[in-house]
């Protein structure tokens, strides 16, 4: 198995959704986002939230950005991934995008914060888990207007049975993509090693990434959201777009009377 290296100097957030693997997913895994957006903002809607500042950590390559800036609302998105910072930049021209680490960058004070595709998940570097997840909850909670919001989805144990690997590929014009799924059980680690091969002239180049994501129990999730004072609801759909076996959707609420 051969790996494309680490430029010397790069950030953790170059090992993921490199160029090749950034532009395969805008063009073939915007499922996701898109029919999640009408559900979020109906939440929004719900909670009196018309407008104002939107933080959305692991913004990727600005589908859900660009429909929020639709909906006239302000958009700031962060990603470790230079490559998607690059795409979201000329989707969503008038949202700000920021690359950087979504468990140590500024959250501003805005009325709602979303992280959408289970981005959360995702261990960038070391030492990510549930103690930095919590302390995010927190930075969140502080972050928010009285009334805000805070929605985001995340992958649970049981993605993979027990003593399998699971194995797909898909493939569009111009690329191909193949997915190799692990899950290790006892440390609620999945593993997903991902080959691409994309069309430059006469024929393909290949590349590889590795991603491990950390997977949460809901009532752990909840427990921690919970000491962080927000008001807590879990589901598995979007509106009416039920997310994929094995996902729950957290909206947390900070209440009215609850200083920053």
């Amino acid at each position: 198995m051969t790996r494309s290296p680490k430029a010397a100097g790069s950030s953790d957030g170059d090992r993921f959704y490199k160029k090749d693997l950034a532009h395969i997913h805008d063009l073939g895994f915007s499922e996701y986002a898109v029919r999640s957006a009408p559900g979020i903002l109906g939440i929004f809607r719900r909670n009196g939230i018309n407008g104002g500042l939107v933080v959305d950590l692991g913004c990727g390559s600005g589908l859900w950005a660009a429909l929020l800036t639709g909906a006239k609302y302000r958009v700031i998105g962060i990603d470790a991934s230079p490559a998607m910072i690059r795409i979201a930049h000329g989707r969503a021209p008038a949202a700000e995008f920021r690359v950087g680490s979504l468990y140590r960058t500024v959250i501003p004070q805005c009325a709602a914060v979303t992280s959408v595709g289970e981005c959360l998940n995702y261990a960038f570097a070391s030492g990510i888990g549930l103690t930095s997840l919590t302390a995010l909850f927190h930075r969140v909670h502080k972050a928010l207007d009285p009334g805000g919001l805070f929605i985001f989805d995340l992958a649970t144990p049981g993605q993979v049975p027990r003593s399998t690997t699971v194995k797909t590929f898909t493939e569009g014009n111009g690329w191909m993509v193949a997915v190799e799924k692990q899950e290790d059980h006892r440390r609620a680690i999945l593993t997903r090693r991902i080959i691409t091969f994309t069309k430059r002239g006469k024929g393909y180049r290949r590349d590889e990434e590795l991603h491990r994501l950390r997977l949460y129990s809901t009532s752990e999730v909840v427990e921690r959201l919970e000491r962080a004072r927000f008001k807590v609801t879990t589901g598995h759909h979007y509106g009416t777009y039920r997310l994929p076996p094995a996902h729950v959707v957290f909206i947390a609420r900070k209440q009215a009377w609850n200083n920053r």
